[in-house]
């Protein structure tokens, strides 16, 4: 009988640097969709140790949480379980990676409509929106940093697509330097 191994779907595709962006997995260790139920919200916020209001990123006891819709959110860390809310593992069905460098804004801007100008994702933010054709979330996780979550069946054509990206604007750079 075949044994089967865990890996991550990035493995052996990731790191990444071109230029001066280094594209990296950033998978946490769960990730789980919680919703509190009608009348809930304030014992399912006392139980996770927050809960996010719309495009806010708070940490909580395990990890942190994405806002993704009204009244849900993702939990990044650790497993979780609450009384008072839908809770559903989706650590099989995301990947997170990490986009960081002096030049992520050029490219995630080649990459999707959203607003990346600091008053619009300031740090510590996140939105739902597009990566190409892909459903996905954007997380501003400092200055140069962003952390992007795709369906895991994504997970060539995203990193097809930020390298493509990240190629464009390192080529741009180097004829601009010239």
């Amino acid at each position: 009988m075949a044994e089967l191994i865990a890996s991550l779907a990035t493995e052996g595709r990731l790191p990444l640097e071109i230029g001066t962006v280094v594209l990296e997995d950033a998978q946490p260790e769960a990730i789980t969709w919680v919703a509190y139920l009608d009348r809930k919200k304030s014992a399912v916020t006392r139980a996770l140790g927050g809960f996010p209001g719309p495009g806010a990123v708070v940490d909580v006891k395990a990890g942190r949480a994405l806002s993704v819709g009204a009244g849900q959110a993702m939990i990044l860390g650790a497993p979780v379980a609450c009384d008072g809310a839908a809770v559903v593992d989706q650590s099989d069905a995301w990947i997170v990676v990490a986009l960081d460098g002096a030049d992520v804004r050029d490219v995630l801007a080649r990459l999707t409509p959203l607003d990346l100008r600091d008053e619009a994702l300031p740090e510590g933010r996140t939105a739902r929106t597009l990566i190409g054709h892909m459903t996905a979330s954007v997380t501003r996780v400092s200055a140069y940093r962003y952390e992007l979550m795709v369906f895991r069946s994504m997970t060539a054509t995203l990193l097809h697509e930020v390298e493509r990206a990240m190629t464009h604007v390192a080529a741009r750079r180097r004829l601009g330097a010239e």
